[in-house]
């Protein structure tokens, strides 16, 4: 199977309501660059610039992108709204919140009407989300889904390894 990208084309939006959003949503920008994932980051607000966001979710496939990431608090409409405008899958990131510590973010993201999906990562799981959208792309790209294998089987090792040496260091409970 051939590449599904140009290298210089965006495949991944990630997108917030705000800047504020931004210590969230990094960790998926980070994955996209740790998997060669091309991928573009902007502020869209579903609240101060509806019309902007719109425009944005309605032209995002028609420029090469497969994937929106889209970080919300509080009310937490930018998922939602993006995915009404988009045939592309929306991934969306609860942010945490002061007063409701994220519940409220993500109560409002996974509780989508029907025919208007949007896949919800836990509460501030920026990196999930990113990895989320590299496994997506990696259905079509032979690349990628080498590169996810290995991910998956370092982070097995790794899992293993902590296993062997928490064994180790309660190996005199078992002889009590």
């Amino acid at each position: 199977m051939k590449p599904i990208r140009k290298e210089s084309t965006p495949l991944v939006s990630i997108i917030m309501g705000s800047d504020s959003d931004w210590p969230t949503l990094k960790p998926a920008a980070e994955v996209c660059a740790e998997f060669g994932v091309p991928c573009e980051v902007r502020v869209v607000s579903a609240h101060r610039t509806p019309d902007d966001m719109a425009s944005y979710a309605r032209s995002a496939h028609g420029r090469g992108l497969r994937v929106i990431i889209a970080g919300a608090g509080g009310a937490a409409h930018l998922p939602g709204m993006v995915a009404s405008h988009t045939p592309l899958p929306v991934i969306g990131v609860p942010v945490e919140s002061k007063s409701l510590k994220g519940l409220d973010s993500l109560l409002s993201i996974v509780q989508m009407p029907g025919g208007v999906p949007v896949a919800t990562v836990a509460i501030g799981g920026g990196r999930n989300a990113g990895l989320l959208a590299v496994q997506v792309l990696a259905t079509r790209d032979d690349r990628l889904r080498t590169q996810v294998l290995k991910f998956k089987a370092q982070i097995a090792n790794e899992s293993r390894a902590k296993s062997q040496r928490l064994a180790a260091e309660t190996a005199t409970f078992a002889q009590a």
